[in-house]
């Protein structure tokens, strides 16, 4: 059975060469957006940028990962699934190490929109290559459809969040600054 469903994945092709050749641009304009805000005058400290910055480039290589696994010609799907359900748990862990960083960091006060998008999406993201993992050895077809959407979502999360952050940076840096405390 597992051996008739690999024809699948060739099936998926186009899907993750369009997934992988963006999450890999978006890395590097994660990298652009980056130095340019450390040109700037705003002050950041590490923990808020291990809670809002370098997730947002863990998800586009976690994007790019997930294509280059999905595109290699495996000869079985068990060692896609091993791959991708470890990938799925290692995701659930680094997630909790976000949530420990946002909660370290005093930088910025999170609000709702924030905990979505930088915690409970990508949560459900890597849950979902979890569920996906354990669902391609049973059903082959919704599982690949589950891992699609799961890193689909990985990528728009990554640009939702850079644009968050371009858009905080600029709005902190146009922003003029208290003179009375100089006095």
């Amino acid at each position: 059975m597992q051996e008739a469903a690999i024809p699948l994945l060739s099936s998926w092709q186009s899907f993750y060469v369009i997934i992988g050749s963006s999450a890999g641009a978006l890395t590097g304009l994660q990298f652009v957006v980056v130095t340019l805000i450390a040109g700037t005058s705003a002050h950041r400290s590490e923990e808020a940028l291990g809670a809002f910055g370098t997730p947002t480039v863990v998800h586009f290589c976690v994007a790019l990962l997930i294509a280059a696994i999905l595109s290699a010609p495996w000869p079985t799907l068990w060692n896609v699934s091993l791959l991708l359900g470890l990938g799925g748990i290692a995701g659930v862990i680094y997630i909790i190490i976000v949530i420990q960083r946002t909660h370290r960091q005093n930088d910025y006060q999170p609000i709702l929109e924030d905990w979505l998008w930088y915690v409970i999406f990508p949560l459900v993201s890597y849950a979902a290559f979890a569920v996906g993992a354990i669902l391609l050895l049973l059903d082959a077809e919704p599982a690949l459809f589950i891992i699609a959407a799961a890193t689909l979502l990985l990528v728009f999360i990554g640009i939702h969040n850079a644009w968050d952050s371009v858009l905080y940076i600029s709005v902190q840096h146009s922003k003029p600054e208290d003179k009375s405390q100089d006095e």
